[in-house]
């Protein structure tokens, strides 16, 4: 408990940290005090935080999941927003002394007077003055440097204003187009990726066999049925021999998301759809989830294995998550007395169980749980916690694909890992 409190004391210092510096930079930096302007700054930037850590606890605080949807588009869009203006208002930091140099050099030759013309009237009207008596010179001094108070110094206040200006409007413009675009990607669907996995012991009438994966769909208060309606239609495109939906399907209640994934009653599939749990499903009601599902006529793997008709051996195992609630990955259930002269492919959402399924024979394994990173640079830090991030890798005789996924987490946006629906293809060597 101790620990837990340390954390959140840092966490939340962080948070307000990354507050003050986006509000310096973009209201204190580039307004009037006492302005409209600075008023209005400064009250976005408690208010969106707010709201932020709202949408992040709304759902297990027991919120109307009305109120839900309408806080969960401002409270988690600002997370996205507030990561791409901290990254660049950081590389605005070294350009700013580039701009005060180069406006400082431009200064003082437009500031320099030129000599004052003279009237011609005065000119001939006025004698010209007897030259004065030889005397000691004048000495001239060194001119003084411009200091603070000279207006054409380094730290002339309108020079600040205005690279100020400069380098945080462009921040701004920079961070709202990353995540307008990122949102764009998340809202027009995933796209089709197709992928071609060769396997010792497939038999050559499983050559082609076409396993339509997705992972990571995160229906919630954003995205709903429609979002579940083009990922659909989607899959059928693609005429899949099996559909594998490999966890993170929701991030919410049947009660609340059950009508958001009816669509998913229209899979199509020659030998069907299958279902395994991720670990946002045990935040959700898993056992609720399970039974849904299962009503929509996708066939859930909860520790278990069985025979696909065109010669390979079909597995899933709950998520690591369950582990709880004493339903974690059962291997030795759902793979330990098979037939090893047979392949066999395993869904399982989080990449990490690969080393449990190499030690009990697994050809492939399919995963997601990853998203690829989702916001860029956060693939580095899914680098740390998982073996592959996106993609197909081999650990020891066993194949692993990750999925990017085709949904998000938290806000609507990709940046640096756009959503996908992978068609594996399964190769025979013996084809």
């Amino acid at each position: 408990m101790v620990v837990f409190l340390l954390v959140l004391v840092v966490v939340l210092a962080l948070f307000g940290g990354v507050h003050w510096y986006v509000w310096r930079r973009l209201v204190r930096d580039v307004t009037v005090p006492g302005g409209l302007p600075r008023r209005l700054g400064t009250a976005a930037v408690v208010v969106l935080p707010l709201l932020s850590v709202a949408a992040l606890v709304s759902a297990r605080a027991g919120v109307p999941f009305r109120l839900q949807q309408v806080i969960a588009w401002p409270g988690q869009m600002w997370l996205a927003v507030l990561l791409y203006l901290v990254l660049a208002l950081v590389v605005g930091e070294a350009v700013r002394p580039f701009l005060r140099a180069r406006l400082a050099r431009r200064a003082p030759a437009a500031a320099a007077p030129g000599p004052e013309p003279v009237p011609v009237a005065a000119a001939v009207a006025e004698p010209v003055a007897e030259p004065a008596p030889a005397g000691p010179a004048t000495p001239v001094g060194p001119v003084a440097p411009a200091g603070p108070g000279d207006p054409t110094g380094p730290d002339d206040p309108s020079r600040r204003l205005f690279v100020s200006r400069v380098v945080g409007g462009t921040a701004a413009a920079v961070a709202l187009g990353t995540v307008g675009y990122g949102t764009y990607g998340v809202l027009r669907g995933p796209r089709v990726k197709r992928v071609t996995v060769p396997l010792a012991k497939i038999p050559r009438a499983a050559h082609g066999y076409r396993i339509a994966v997705v992972s990571d769909i995160h229906l919630g208060p954003i995205l709903g049925r429609a979002h579940t309606q083009r990922i659909v239609d989607t899959i059928n495109s693609t005429q899949p021999d099996l559909i594998a939906v490999v966890g993170d399907l929701v991030d919410g209640t049947v009660e609340n998301l059950g009508p958001a994934a009816e669509p998913l009653a229209r899979l199509r599939a020659r030998h069907g759809s299958f279902f395994v749990t991720g670990n946002h499903e045990y935040f959700s009601g898993a056992d609720a989830w399970v039974d849904h599902v299962r009503e929509l006529g996708l066939r859930p793997l909860r520790n278990e294995r069985l025979e696909i008709a065109a010669g390979f051996d079909l597995a899933g195992v709950d998520d690591v998550a369950g582990e709880s609630e004493g339903r974690g990955p059962d291997f030795a259930r759902a793979l330990g007395d098979r037939d090893r002269a047979r392949a066999a492919v395993l869904l399982a959402h989080q990449p990490v169980v690969v080393h449990d399924a190499v030690r009990h024979g697994v050809d492939l394994q399919l995963s997601g749980h990853t998203h690829g990173g989702q916001l860029w640079p956060g693939n580095l830090l899914a680098e740390l916690a998982n073996p592959t991030v996106a993609g197909l890798e081999r650990y020891g005789d066993t194949q692993l694909y990750v999925s990017r996924g085709a949904g998000a987490w938290g806000p609507p946006v990709r940046v640096g890992a756009p959503s996908d629906i992978t068609v594996v293809e399964l190769a025979s060597k013996q084809a």
